[in-house]
This record gives C-alpha cells, structure tokens and sequence, in this order.
C-alpha cells in the first residue's frame, strides 16, 4: 500500500532513505531548509552535494516548507544530525497527525542531556506514545543503498506492531532487508558509539599499523560498547547483531565511512577545524566521543579506547601516543574480560 513518508532532512542518509521509500512506491516529501538544494531536487532529480552522479527518483518530491512536509503524513523519518534533533522534532508538533508512525536513524547522543535520540523525540512529542518511536539502524553506507547495493538493517521499538510497521514500510525484495528488535536502547547505543571506534581505526589506518592493529581495535570496541551497554540496561546480545558487530564492521573498513576518514586525516595531521572541513559533513563520532566518556564517569565504566580517543580529539594527545598507550594497559585474560563485560556471545 502506497503511503505519504516525509524524510527530515536531505542529506546523505535522508536521501538515501527517501529513495528506498520511493522504490517501494510511497510518496516521499524530502524536506530541507536549503532552498537551492530543494531546487536542485525538483528540477534536476540531483541532490549533488551529498550523492553526487545519482538521479533519483521522481516520486521524490523536495520543500522547504515543514509544514507541508509533515501534514498528513503516515510516516515521518527524522535524519537529523543529533545536535539539531531537538528542535526539528518540536517544530513537527503542530503537523504531526496522531497516528502518523516516527522513525529516526540518527546515530549519535544530545549534548548536555546525554539523551538518546528516541528521549529526545519523546520529550518534544509528549502527546506521543514513546513505545511507539522506531529507531532504524545497521551496516548502511548511504553510497551503497542509493545505489541498491544489498543492505540489512534493524528497526527497533517498544511496541512490536510499529517496529513491524517500520519494517513494512523499507523492506524490499531487491536491496533492502530490514529485521525487527525490541531493544531500542541497544540498537541506539551499538549505532552510536561505533563511530568511535570507527575514528580509532582510521587512526590506525592513516598511522599504517596495518589489519592486526585494526582489527583488535574492532574487537577491543565492540567489548567496551557492550560494557557500557549492559551497564545502562540494553540486552548483550544486540551488539552481537546489525546494529552492533555489523554497523562496527562497516563503519571501521569503509572509506565510505567519515567517522573513519575523519580519524585518517587526524592520523595525517589535519587539525580538528580542518579535518572537518574536508569532510564536510557532520561526523557524529567527534560528538560522540566527548558525550560518552560522560557516560562512562556517569556509569563507572572502564573504556579505555574512548579515553584514549577523547585525549586525541579534545586534548592534543599525539594518535601514536595513544595507541602505545592502548598496548601498554595491565595484561588481563579476553576470556575473563568478556565474561565480566556481559558480551553475552558465549552463553
């Protein structure tokens, strides 16, 4: 059954979803505040800054306008960067039909808060069932789905029959596969702090320490994102699916990846200022970083690769120094280690 979707907003991953919806015979308002970038849409079918030589589909239909965007949709997929999820999400209210299905694939946290993106939808919608927000995450770079590549994620809810909606809404026989899970938290969480370990392993990458480097910091990760993860309650055993190992193996291997790129070019000697200008878009790992050694103080929590990171980022610690001090730490036995993490992969 044909629906209305709006997807807030039109970048990468927005537009990527947008044309998945669109394939599967919706009607997609792709919204943007970006006038020319809402004109480049509609009368070239282009959006040329974020997926530049891709036509897309002309059941595609961009605005500028919220309002138009948001009334009378069945479903709205928020794309927002995390810093801006707050105030989209409570510009929506006034147009938001209450039965109207949310989804978010955001991966990040709020600053200040450290509210993931689902609280800070349900804080801004409070006439809104929260059980009923849909969070879709998973291995899927946006330059491989507007292309059709073979893709899986997950969508994850509270309430079952809208996780379920979500997954009727996205999933296809061609490309795209979509499985469900109850653990918003994890899925949140997996999707969201995989970005850090991505920016480790482009360090790693753009430092030439080679495969056995980055993939013990792969292996070293997903142990400590699990740590944090049973520690504010998510199920262990969602880091062992889409939203854990997979999304970790495809944002540290990709050059598709800036969270990975970002890192490189740290690696290279790019300042901050300058390596995010050559990425030009957002790298939510940078936020992340910083967001989630509070969680880890809040949690009591040990992650030394985020510590390592963070002393990177925020405070000049030189990458090569941080990863000799990564192979410096207290020998330990991984089966031990694992077993008090909670991975949860062995039982």
């Amino acid at each position: 059954m044909s629906r209305k979707v709006c997807v807030l907003v039109a970048g990468s991953w927005g537009t990527a979803l947008a044309s998945v919806l669109a394939e599967n015979d919706h009607t997609v308002i792709l919204w943007s505040r970006n006038a020319a970038q809402v004109k480049e849409i509609n009368e070239t079918h282009q959006n040329s800054k974020f997926l530049p030589g891709i036509t897309l589909s002309d059941r595609i239909v961009a605005t500028n306008s919220l309002e138009e965007a948001v009334t009378d949709a069945d479903a709205v997929v928020m794309v927002v960067p995390s810093s801006g999820m707050r105030g989209v999400a409570g510009a929506i209210r006034p147009f938001l039909r209450s039965d109207a299905l949310i989804i978010h694939a955001t991966k990040g946290f709020e600053a200040g808060t450290l509210h993931t993106m689902t609280q800070v939808i349900a804080a801004e919608l409070p006439d809104y069932d929260p059980d009923r927000i849909v969070c879709l995450s998973g291995p899927s770079h946006a330059e491989e789905v507007i292309r059709y590549s073979p893709t899986t994620v997950v969508v994850a809810a509270k309430d079952i029959t809208a996780a379920e909606c979500a997954q009727d809404l996205f999933i296809n026989k061609s490309s795209f596969r979509v499985y469900t899970n109850p653990d918003v938290l994890g899925v949140e969480l997996g999707g969201a702090l995989k970005n850090i370990i991505a920016l480790g392993a482009g360090l790693s990458d753009g430092l030439g320490f080679g495969d056995n480097a980055k993939a013990a910091l792969m292996t070293r990760g997903i142990a400590e994102i699990a740590r944090l993860g049973v520690a504010m309650g998510a199920n262990p055993l969602t880091f062992a699916g889409l939203a854990g190992v997979g999304d970790l193996i495809a944002t540290c291997t990709s050059q598709h990846s800036r969270n990975w790129r970002a890192g490189s070019l740290l690696a290279q000697g790019l300042t901050m200022d300058e390596m995010l200008a050559k990425v030009g878009m957002v790298v939510e790992g940078v936020r992340t970083t910083r967001i989630t050694k509070d969680l880890a103080e809040r949690y009591e929590v040990n992650m030394p690769i985020t510590a390592e990171l963070y002393s990177v980022l925020f405070e000049g610690k030189e990458p090569k120094l941080a990863v000799e001090a990564l192979m410096g730490r207290v020998r330990t036995h991984e089966i031990e280690e694992v077993a008090t993490e909670g991975l949860g992969l062995l039982s």
